[in-house]
């Protein structure tokens, strides 16, 4: 629609997680508009993170070091492991301030039709991780969609002889919600998870 680079930068934004076709335009225009400063810091900012931000060698979390700040909490348990699809996860169980133990993360959920299988995943690291003995509980914090269903149920049969308590964390209705407005999952996972009052 647009003459050369500028079409280039729209289909470029254009591919990132989110941005849609007309929102890949208002920011195109939005760094036309922007002065050069500005821009020139974004494109130093964009390369500086890929040349220095790499995966801790232990969890998988994003990291400036070698180890991240989670795995190089001496305070942590290493008794317990969350396994999370992505370190966005991270940041939101860390939100609560609840849990003390450590991360794990995959690198996404399998997905058949995007294929994407175990040995895409991270799941040897953590068959090598549980080999210590150290850890009597992997809590499964996987999205509530077919992918992470699907991830949770391989992830519970490969970890079953290992002899480690395997948890999912509860899901169901959200504070405030109507019923009549929950898909079937989700009520589905709301009766299954009932417990005592």
């Amino acid at each position: 629609m647009y003459e050369g680079i500028v079409q280039d930068l729209i289909d470029e934004l254009g591919k990132l997680p989110g941005i849609g076709p007309k929102s890949a335009q208002r920011i195109a225009f939005h760094l036309l508009d922007a002065d050069d400063a500005s821009v020139r810091r974004l494109a130093e900012v964009l390369v500086k993170v890929k040349d220095t931000v790499r995966f801790c060698e232990i969890c998988g979390n994003v990291s400036a070091e070698d180890r991240c700040r989670i795995c190089a909490d001496t305070r942590r348990s290493d008794e317990l492991i969350c396994v999370v699809e992505e370190s966005k996860d991270i940041v939101a169980i860390e939100r609560i301030r609840e849990f003390k133990g450590r991360y794990h993360v995959l690198g996404g959920a399998i997905d058949p039709i995007g294929g994407v299988g175990p040995n895409d995943l991270r799941i040897a690291e953590l068959m090598k991780r549980l080999a210590t003995g150290e850890t009597t509980e992997v809590i499964l914090a996987l999205d509530p969609n077919i992918e992470g269903e699907a991830t949770a149920a391989y992830l519970s049969r490969l970890l079953q002889p290992l002899e480690i308590t395997v948890t999912r964390l509860a899901s169901g209705l959200p504070v405030g919600g109507d019923l009549d407005y929950a898909d079937e999952m989700t009520l589905g996972r709301a009766f299954l998870g009932r417990r005592s009052v």
